[in-house]
């Protein structure tokens, strides 16, 4: 049955049908892997990885024409700003995502009475929409990661509080309580003034040595 079935397909089909099952397949195991990952919660996977992993392409229902225009003028963007900015869309999920859009939507172009050639297109520009929609999710996702990494660094000229007393210069480690990228935290810190600081004083961040946040009392600044 399925012999009869394959040998009734045109060569183009053939094709088409070879290029989108095995991305198809593909497609399945990144996603199964990144559901495997998110479960263990564990950090060797994650989605701008190229190894391939939580591929999702967007739902066709959604995109128009006018979506179609302004992400094909982002790609016309991305490849004119350099290799770096390609090497961006290429990725591993991109390419995967523009070959099961394109196999499975000229094949459904072809098979619903379209002509190869527009059909073949057709599945051109909706797998690099695909591709470049991909492309942007890795970039939302490095940046939403980038983001809810703390940066103690971004606690320097911050205001905090003396959560447990800081010695004097070179008597130990102290606690403050600073706000530090929109959330407020305990953090390790020490004072270079040769008095100790007592619990409650206001304080201010000047610099920090390893993870370690030094502070003045806000009172001795000019």
């Amino acid at each position: 049955m399925m012999e009869v079935w394959w040998n009734g397909l045109s060569h183009v089909l053939k094709i088409l049908y070879c290029i989108a099952i095995p991305a198809t397949l593909i497609f399945v195991i990144q996603t199964f892997l990144s559901f495997i990952g998110g479960l263990e919660g564990g950090e060797g996977i994650h989605f701008s990885d190229t190894s391939g992993l939580d591929l999702d392409t967007p739902d066709m229902d959604f995109i128009d024409a006018s979506d179609i225009g302004e992400l094909s003028h982002d790609i016309s963007e991305a490849i004119g700003a350099g290799d770096g900015a390609v090497l961006r869309v290429l990725t591993l999920q991109g390419m995967v995502a523009f070959l099961t859009v394109f196999g499975w939507s000229s094949i459904a172009a072809i098979q619903s009475g379209g002509e190869e050639a527009a059909s073949i297109f057709l599945g051109v520009i909706l797998g690099l929409v695909a591709m470049l929609a991909v492309a942007k999710l890795i970039q939302l996702s490095a940046k939403l990661a980038e983001n809810g990494t703390t940066d103690l660094k971004n606690a320097i000229g911050e205001m905090g509080r003396v959560y447990l007393p800081i010695p004097r210069k070179g008597g130990g480690e102290g606690k403050i309580m600073v706000q530090i990228q929109g959330s407020y935290m305990e953090c390790s810190a020490i004072s270079e003034g040769e008095e100790g600081i007592s619990t409650g004083s206001n304080v201010r961040v000047v610099d920090m040595i390893g993870n370690v946040l030094v502070v003045e009392k806000e009172e001795e600044r000019e």
